[in-house]
């Protein structure tokens, strides 16, 4: 009976968001990329300066700062070049290492789609090649700058697209970091985060939490490796399947603010039962297919309430000229203008 309940919920979901796309082709289910980064292994046996190297996979950001900050530069150039992948995704390593390791990692595939990813000013905070490719980018000084803000994509999005041409250039993560950043200013430093793996198309991976659970502790880990590095309490701009990332990690993030923005829920019933001290917000154009899906969960699937009803209690972005699931970044929209006020505190 569970397994036929399963089957009949996938069918509304995804009748309703092929309808709701003009026939988006059903996903495929997608193995998930987790753990360590490649390289752990080597990294593990090796040690600098007779140290023993922190554990990429257990040591806390904050343990991983204190080791960088107890080495010299010679000692920590040494670990960039024997283990470029390690040090590339390692939260709480300094920032300029992290972008210089990801440079030799980008250049060390061989792969022209992640050539442009090597360019000398890209600043490149995470990069694994496993899977589809998980990848993050910084638009901005995140070293220096008084806000920063985290867009966390949803399904379709991976390093093997993020450069990829798009003909709306304010979608796609990469897009959506530079829209906001070029509405913010330079105080804030933006980053584009897809650290995880996305569903692709729609189907189950889009419809239960799978993927969704496997991601929340990497961003939790993200926002504490910012922590780390002195970078100030980001704002998490989670779009799509994204917010359902968000509201499972929702916890555990030293977030000051949280925006669901073409949301299919959060797998909370209230912004309460997200059980965080963030201020959390959302935001559903007019046009946008996101409303076609049910607000349901049941045998696992579907994540819950609309965070846009006024039973969920987020408090409500204007949206009312976005148009479709993938315009709230365009310049001049006021849902671009209020992330931007968000991004700044600058909200009452």
């Amino acid at each position: 009976m569970r397994r036929i309940g399963r089957t009949v919920v996938s069918a509304v979901l995804a009748v309703a968001v092929v309808g709701g796309t003009a026939g988006w082709a059903s996903g495929e289910r997608q193995g998930v990329v987790s753990g360590p980064p490649p390289g752990a292994a080597a990294w593990r046996g090796d040690s600098v300066a007779g140290r023993p190297l922190p554990d990429p996979e257990t040591a806390a950001p904050a343990e991983v700062a204190r080791f960088f900050a107890g080495l010299g530069e010679e000692a920590s150039e040494v670990l960039v070049g024997r283990h470029p992948l390690v040090v590339g995704n390692l939260d709480g390593a300094p920032l300029p290492l992290r972008y210089e390791a990801n440079r030799i990692a980008v250049a060390a595939t061989g792969e022209p789609r992640y050539a442009s990813l090597a360019a000398p000013d890209r600043q490149i905070l995470a990069f694994d090649p496993r899977g589809r490719g998980q990848v993050a980018e910084v638009f901005g000084d995140l070293g220096r700058a008084a806000h920063v803000a985290v867009v966390v994509p949803g399904s379709d999005n991976d390093a093997t697209h993020h450069d990829a041409p798009r003909r709306r250039p304010y979608t796609g993560p990469a897009g959506m970091a530079r829209a906001l950043r070029a509405a913010a200013g330079p105080d804030v430093a933006v980053v584009a985060w897809t650290g995880y793996t996305t569903p692709v198309g729609v189907g189950l991976d889009a419809a239960d939490g799978r993927l969704a659970e496997a991601a929340a502790p990497r961003l939790a880990r993200f926002t504490a490796g910012l922590d780390a590095v002195g970078a100030p309490d980001p704002v998490l701009l989670c779009h799509s399947y994204g917010s359902v990332v968000c509201g499972l990690a929702a916890h555990d993030t030293d977030a000051s603010d949280l925006v669901a923005l073409g949301s299919p829920g959060m797998r909370a019933a209230t912004a309460a039962g997200l059980r965080t001290g963030a201020r959390v917000w959302a935001a559903r154009g007019p046009s946008d297919w996101i409303a076609d899906v049910p607000n349901v969960r049941f045998a696992g699937l579907g994540h819950g309430a609309d965070p846009t009803s006024a039973a969920f209690g987020a408090r409500p972005v204007p949206a009312d000229d976005v148009q479709g699931h993938t315009g709230y970044f365009a310049p001049g929209t006021r849902s671009l203008t209020a992330f931007a006020a968000i991004a700044k505190g600058d909200t009452r």
